[in-house]
């Protein structure tokens, strides 16, 4: 299996235990994008995502609730396409595929 595989793979129920964890916040605001993310998308995680959401709750609670509610744009180590990926599913937005990303 290559590294693209494994990033690919979907998150063990271990793993992802260790996700929500992680991604608990003090921010009331945060913590509700991140259960409606939870709610919709845990069954489908992928480890890439995983990796991405990881670097997103490295944010302070302020910071990343301003991306959330779109006042600042990803930037930065930040902009890369798995983390733009994964901010607009806590947004609750469909990410954009890689040939629209691309357009």
């Amino acid at each position: 299996m290559n590294d693209t595989d494994l990033h690919d793979a979907l998150l063990d129920e271990r793993a992802l235990s260790k996700l929500r964890w992680r991604c608990r916040r003090g921010l009331l605001e945060n913590d509700l994008f991140i259960e409606r993310f939870f709610a919709r998308h845990e069954a489908g995680l992928t480890v890439r995502q995983a990796d991405a959401l990881g670097i997103l709750m490295d944010l302070s609670d302020n910071d990343l609730l301003d991306l959330l509610l779109g006042r600042k744009p990803l930037q930065g180590d930040l902009e890369r396409a798995d983390v733009t990926q994964v901010l607009a599913l806590l947004r609750g937005l469909r990410p954009l595929t890689s040939s629209e990303e691309t357009a």
